[in-house]
Formats: structure tokens, sequence, C-alpha cells
């Protein structure tokens, strides 16, 4: 008696497992490896072409940051040109009187 008790657990439990399974592959927890190989193949296509992005992105940023420090040493010479243009000015604005740096824009009388 007990030898059938026992087989029919056997049964019952292979039974279980076959709907387990079953159950799992209904419901996508399962899938065959030909499916997982095609999804692991997108992931790793999509993770290089964000990759790539990223470094194009990352090389974009160089080249402004060279291209802002350029602009700043650019803007820092012509700022200092022009403080000495303004002196040159002002030495010979006071070297010659009356000249046309001296005349106030004055209402025409």
């Amino acid at each position: 008696m007990s030898e059938l008790m026992g087989g029919g657990l056997v049964q019952g439990g292979a039974a279980a497992l076959v709907t387990l399974i079953v159950l799992l592959i209904l419901r996508g927890g399962l899938v065959s490896r030909a499916v997982l190989e095609d999804v692991r193949k997108d992931r790793d296509t999509r993770v290089a072409e964000l990759a790539a992005e990223r470094d194009a992105w990352r090389e974009a940023h160089r080249q402004s940051e060279a291209a802002r420090i350029e602009a700043q040493h650019q803007v820092g010479e012509l700022l200092e040109l022009s403080r000495v243009a303004d002196h040159v000015l002002r030495s010979l604005r006071g070297e010659v009187p009356g000249d046309a740096m001296d005349q106030v824009a004055a209402p025409p009388s």
C-alpha cells in the first residue's frame, strides 16, 4: 500500500512540476535560448550605441571648453590692448591742448 501512495506522490509531484514549468513559459518566466541570445544581442548593441553617444558628447564638451578658454584668452588680450589705447589717447590729450577730444558736445549756439 505504501508503494501505491509513494508512486502517487511521485506522479503528482511530476505533474505539479510540469504544470509549474508550463505556467512559467506562458507567463514569460522561462524563455528559449534563442530568445535569450536575441535579447542579449539587442542589449549589447544598445549599450555600445550609448557608449558611442557618451564619447561623442564628451569630445564635444572638450572642444567647447577649449574654444571657451581660447576666447577668454583673446578677450583678455583685447582688454589689455584697449587699456593701452586708452592710456595713449589720454596721454595725447594732455600733450595737445585744444584738440577735438577736448571739445565737449555742446548744443549749437
